[in-house]
């Protein structure tokens, strides 16, 4: 299995038992284990049997389940892995930073820029549908209207208005009213082309240092030697400098506008 995949799988296993644990021990995992019946199976025969099976276990494994997909597509983590990703391959440094290292910053970068959303989402739909002061449908149709405003927000229009062309609307008056169906291909859409504009931007200085370095060994006469093996110390001296790893996450935090 390729290793990205088991480093994601690792870590949602990780917070998704530790977001258990935390719940149960403060009684909210069992209120919410309450709050919806159960499903209830009878066989009335010679010996009548009685299956009993949860919803909400059912609703808390497909959660687990689709909580890496969430992660990948519904969130800043595509455009900060693939920027990241492009800064590594400029650099010239082949595999370091490690992938696991990319992957765990483009983690901890995610869960700060979507902090004040989670935050929202919390605070107007699981605090409420938890203490019972909401239903379930309720709950669902206000997270999912946060995080739409997040999800438009940094979406670009010509994007947003393709995938609604493709499927035959006109155009919505509120926020509230575009379908994920629309809005979540149409953020994918917007985070690829950003993260590819941020990431031709990252690879020209390192460009320049390439070209300079191969014309100077032309001239040199000295064919033999590999550029990018001479020009790496200077990439990494010219990134230190400038003190590129805090400009780069600063400015991919920056271009997000956040609730």
């Amino acid at each position: 299995m390729n290793i990205k995949k088991l480093v994601i799988l690792a870590i949602s296993f990780i917070f998704s038992v530790t977001f258990f644990e935390a719940a149960w021990a403060q009684g909210d995992l069992r209120n919410f284990a309450e709050g919806l019946p159960a499903l209830t199976i009878k066989n009335n025969s010679d010996t009548e049997q009685t299956y009993s099976l949860s919803l909400q276990i059912l609703a808390l494994m497909t959660g687990l389940t689709l909580l890496p997909s969430i992660v990948l597509g519904a969130t800043s983590f595509t455009r900060i892995i693939i920027v990241l990703s492009i800064l590594r391959q400029a650099m010239g440094t082949q595999q370091t930073p490690p992938n696991q290292v990319l992957i765990a910053i483009a983690l901890f970068l995610t869960f700060f820029i979507m902090t004040p959303t989670l935050t929202e989402i919390n605070n107007t739909a699981l605090n409420p549908y938890l203490e019972g002061d909401m239903p379930a449908k309720s709950a669902l149709t206000t997270g999912s209207n946060t995080l739409k405003e997040f999800l438009v927000k940094n979406t670009r229009e010509n994007d947003l208005s393709m995938f609604t062309d493709l499927i035959g609307d006109r155009g919505y008056d509120k926020t509230a009213d575009i379908p994920l169906t629309v809005i979540l291909p149409a953020f994918i859409t917007s985070e690829l082309k950003t993260a590819f504009q941020i990431g031709f931007l990252l690879f020209l200085p390192f460009l320049v240092i390439d070209m300079v370095i191969a014309s100077i060994l032309m001239s040199l006469g000295m064919m033999m030697l590999s550029p990018m093996l001479v020009a790496l110390p200077f990439k990494l001296l010219l990134f230190v400098l400038v003190d590129g790893w805090a400009m780069t996450v600063g400015s991919l935090v920056a271009t997000y506008v956040s609730n």
